[in-house]
């Protein structure tokens, strides 16, 4: 699948050599400059050279194996299986929409607290050095926050799937399936 480049956007091609050209630039960088874009904030694409597919997705993805197999990783062996399982899985669009709202949620919270902090820090914004001293004196509140979001978020969740299972059950209990709950062969055989 080939993607246009919007503007604003900063192009990379890959080449066949595994290469990464920053057309801006115009020179060969590495996955720790592709990381710094994102830390910066920039728009980029990664484009392979010669067919010209999108390739932003697996060079992130690269990215964030990296930083999972040097230092200490965000995810746990039990979440990342939990991730792949939902692969294929009629809820895996759900559950992606599901992880980036609630990613989104975070961002948004830390945003806030940079933004309230400004008067604070003489107009400065949080760096992630502060950001560490503020967490470690706020850690404790912090996860009771987003425990309790985390809770409130399941809850929400199992609230719908119930939901959907009653709807379900509802649209479809009137169709002979064998093995629907409350549809008898009998009755199923008499249709």
């Amino acid at each position: 699948m080939t993607t246009a480049k919007k503007a604003g956007e900063r192009l990379i091609k890959k080449y066949p050599n595994r290469r990464l050209y920053d057309t801006q630039t115009s020179s060969y960088i590495t996955l720790a400059d592709v990381k710094q874009l994102v830390l910066g904030n920039e728009d980029f694409i990664v484009i392979d050279a010669k067919t010209e597919e999108d390739l932003t997705r697996s060079i992130l993805l690269q990215i964030i194996l990296e930083e999972e197999s040097n230092g200490e990783p965000m995810f746990s062996s039990s979440a990342l299986s939990q991730i792949i399982r939902y692969y294929g899985h009629t809820m895996q669009g759900m559950m992606g929409s599901y992880l980036e709202k609630n990613i989104q949620v975070f961002i948004d919270i830390q945003n806030k607290l940079a933004e309230n902090s400004k008067g604070l820090m003489e107009e400065k914004s949080f760096s992630p050095e502060m950001w560490t001293q503020f967490m470690s004196v706020q850690g404790p509140m912090m996860q009771g926050m987003m425990s309790n979001y985390i809770e409130q978020s399941k809850s929400l969740f199992i609230q719908m799937q119930e939901q959907m299972q009653s709807q379900s059950k509802n649209m479809f209990g009137t169709f002979p399936f064998p093995g629907m709950p409350g549809v008898k062969v009998a009755e199923a055989s008499k249709l």
